[in-house]
């Protein structure tokens, strides 16, 4: 029995191999001529996402070489896995055209990948695989059905091209979907359930001041019909020329064609790991960083320069001009970011600077080599350099810089990291103290203001910068993808001044403005594909409006900063626009905008950081409330992280006749300003009611009337006036930010950044105490001011105050 079962066993063995051998001869054989034309439809679908991906991991040879290296790995990929799956589907039976099946799933499975690895959730990577897999998949039935069908050559010749224009217009959709919407990002009360000032509606929030009065703000006198724009082109022609190594092989003008020849730099104290594949790709190592930048500067005759220093005021182009270095951010290493910033150093050297756009390609991130290590302090570290190499250029004789540039007149500006390495550049002696040589050759440098658009602001050995006494400007987008929070205001927070200076420091956040689009050469998706094809466009300001605004402010404050404004050698008063954005809104595009302003002159009454007690204010001073919760705290970002400012929050919870009030008080009067009368009111505002929870819908603004808020003025003899804050200023919204293109994906891209559609920003009010005194003849505020309320009435609200004062 055992020998026939033995037997029977062997037997059967050519059985099992034979259908094997027969299926695998078989396994094309559901694959007609239909299906396998209809593979060009997941063949098409899954180069698609090979093309993004293309697209985030540039090899440095050029976009039409890194697409074709992709697309190639991508058909080898899907001719493997078609193949492959084909034979599995055909030893396990199942009947279905094989290799198009395989196709479907090499693009499920790619797509899934390609994303997943780019920080998307694995639910949303999957919804992405899954609606590309049926992209492909439609496309593939419909070629396939007019592949099969007996067609004329022309008509087939139509068919192709129209599938050629889909697949074209996909290519070209990450580049341009959106760019053109006239959807409005920013979409104010109706989309965050408040109401703006003036209007009541259900579910309306916070409308500050005067609306049950219907009057609106003061109109505030407009600059342009004083001055002419920022953005007007200067009086002096503009002559460019580049200095470098001389050896770059990647950008030919800091190689063969550069102007003047500089001197390396080495920063193997600061950079330890440095990859060996960013040596072959740069030709050097952190030994031997080059210094490289492109320069604008107004072209001045030879016989022109005669060594005064009168900020080249001039048509004629006579004496030295203020230096503004720019330097880039973070960006793709093999995609050059320093050539972005053209349109600042253009505009800056016609209007009678001299700017250069500083080179630090080198040390971005890559795909390939990643990112040096202490790379943030290395930008800092690098523009000194630089620095202390164009004061070298500026004393040689024949050097086109001899002679020409004021270099105790000196600006910075700076995007992304680049914003956080100019703050701290120009507190260098904090940074770099211990490099004597560096100290001393920076000695007769001053660097008198630095602009930041949409910085960093990352801790660095342990610390962050603190700015003294040098002017300041932030810029941020609340549709910024990339630096998400608003974190040049924390550097804003952290920067002061001597009492009584002239100095002082401006921040604007605009509704419609991301990242990527202040550098021209930076595309206009904040993060690299093939995430990015999932952030939204729609209703974001176009590039040039976007980059207008640049322009305007840089322009504004170096005039401001570096040329004196009114009280220098300059004409021109930009400061009224860096104190109240509405004065310039002739030169700005139409969006949401929110400025703070603070300078030397300013006296503090309340800032909130002294101590945790809510009642005691500096001077002896105290503060009281009624009708509300009220509680200091720190201000926060838009991830909720905390910023290093405190403030006072006020929170009303309820409808009705009785008003809310929060009062300052001081026995023998507030500080006043330095050496002058009080004559003006100043204080930060924000209005939290976002954050105000009803019923099973948290974290949405749903303040339930509309709230009137009023400022009471007490002066020395104990006269009190109360004004409307709309007398002063509308307050707008909060912009409500939706940074993907369908919502459910707020909360799957990069762990959850952007589930959060709105940051509390400050807004500065500025109430001239004149309008006060005009309201009551015997409120006299030369006695001193005793008083301070603001009180609240109608229906719920969440306000935070800081930096309340007087100018």
């Amino acid at each position: 029995m055992e020998l026939q079962v033995v037997t029977e066993l062997l037997s059967s063995k050519p059985k099992w191999r034979y259908r094997i051998a027969r299926r695998l001869r078989n396994a094309y054989r559901y694959d007609t001529a239909f299906w396998r034309s209809a593979v060009a439809g997941p063949w098409g679908a899954g180069m698609f996402a090979f093309g993004l991906l293309a697209l985030g991991m540039p090899t440095g040879l050029g976009t039409a070489v890194d697409l074709l290296l992709f697309l190639l790995a991508g058909t080898l990929g899907l001719y493997l896995t078609a193949h492959t799956a084909a034979l599995l589907l055909a030893l396990i039976g199942v009947p279905i055209p094989r290799l198009f099946t395989g196709a479907v799933l090499f693009d499920f499975a790619a797509v899934f990948v390609i994303f997943n690895y780019n920080e998307v959730s694995a639910a949303a990577s999957a919804v992405v695989a899954g609606g590309i897999s049926l992209a492909g998949i439609a496309a593939g039935l419909i070629g396939g059905t007019l592949a099969s069908r007996r067609l004329r050559l022309r008509q087939k010749a139509t068919a192709a091209l129209l599938g050629a224009a889909v697949v074209a217009g996909a290519a070209i959709w990450p580049f341009a979907a959106g760019n053109d919407s006239a959807v409005p990002a920013y979409q104010g009360a109706q989309s965050a359930g408040i109401e703006s000032a003036g209007e009541v509606g259900e579910g309306g929030g916070l409308a500050l001041g005067g609306a049950a009065e219907g009057a609106p703000a003061a109109a505030v006198p407009s600059l342009a019909d004083q001055l002419g724009s920022p953005t007007e082109p200067g009086p002096y022609e503009v002559s460019t020329l580049t200095y470098g190594s001389g050896n770059d092989a990647w950008q030919p003008e800091y190689g063969a064609a550069v102007d003047i020849t500089s001197e390396a730099v080495d920063a193997s104290a600061y950079i330890k790991k440095w990859s060996v594949y960013r040596t072959a790709y740069w030709g050097f190592n952190q030994r031997a960083l080059p210094l490289n930048g492109r320069v604008w500067m107004p072209a001045v005759p030879e016989a022109s320069v005669d060594g005064r220093t009168d900020g080249g005021t001039g048509a004629e182009g006579q004496g030295q001009f203020p230096l503004v270095l720019i330097v880039h951010g973070n960006h793709l290493m093999e995609d050059f970011s320093d050539d972005g910033y053209a349109y600042l150093g253009e505009l800056l050297a016609s209007r009678g600077f001299i700017a250069v756009s500083i080179d630090e390609n080198f040390l971005n991130y890559s795909v390939w080599t990643g990112i040096p290590d202490n790379d943030m302090k290395v930008r800092a570290w690098i523009l000194l350099k630089h620095l202390q190499q164009i004061g070298a250029f500026a004393a040689e004789p024949g050097n086109p810089l001899y002679n020409k540039i004021d270099f105790t007149r000196v600006g910075l500006a700076g995007h992304s990291r680049g914003g956080q390495a100019v703050a701290m550049a120009a507190d260098y002696k904090d940074w770099f103290g211990d490099d004597a040589e560096l100290m001393q050759s920076l000695a007769s440098f001053r660097i008198e203001a630095v602009a930041a658009i949409a910085p960093t602001d990352k801790k660095v050995d342990g610390k962050f910068t603190q700015l003294k006494d040098v002017s300041y400007l932030t810029l941020q987008g609340a549709r910024d993808g990339d630096v998400s929070d608003f974190d040049g205001d924390r550097q804003y927070m952290r920067t002061s001044y001597s009492q009584g200076g002239s100095r002082f420091k401006a921040s604007l956040y605009i509704g419609d403005a991301n990242h990527s689009q202040f550098n021209s050469s930076w595309g206009g998706r904040d993060v690299s594909y093939p995430k990015g094809i999932l952030l939204s466009r729609n209703g974001m300001l176009s590039p040039n409006e976007q980059r207008s605004i640049a322009k305007v402010y840089l322009s504004a404050f170096f005039e401001e900063t570096l040329r004196g404004g009114a009280s220098g050698a300059n004409d021109n008063n930009y400061l009224p626009l860096l104190q109240d954005y509405r004065t310039g809104l002739a030169w700005l595009p139409d969006t949401a905008y929110y400025n703070r302003f603070e300078s030397g002159a300013f006296a503090a009454w309340a800032r909130y950081d002294e101590d945790s007690n809510r009642m005691t204010l500096p001077g002896g001073g105290k503060a009281e409330a009624s009708a509300l919760s009220w509680k200091e705290e720190d201000a926060k970002n838009r991830q909720n992280g905390g910023k290093p400012s405190r403030g006072i929050v006020l929170e009303r919870r309820q409808n009705g006749d009785e008003p809310s009030t929060y009062a300052l008080t001081w026995e023998h009067g507030a500080s006043l300003p330095v050496g002058g009368k009080p004559e003006a009111l100043a204080f930060s505002l924000t209005d939290r009611s976002f954050e105000l929870e009803d019923g099973d819908t948290p974290d949405a603004p749903l303040a339930s009337g509309t709230v009137t808020l009023e400022i009471e003025l007490t002066d020395g003899n104990g006269t009190s006036v109360r004004l409307p804050l709309a007398r002063f200023m509308d307050a707008e919204p909060l912009p409500v930010t939706s940074f993907t293109i369908y919502p459910w994906l707020e909360r799957h891209l990069s762990g959850g950044k952007y589930k959060h559609p709105t940051e509390a920003v400050y807004q500065t009010y500025r109430l001239s105490l004149a309008d006060f005194a005009a309201a009551d003849p015997d409120f006299a505020p030369d006695t001193g001011i005793r008083g301070l309320a603001f009180r609240l009435s109608g229906g719920s609200a969440k306000l935070m105050l800081d930096d309340i004062g007087v100018y």
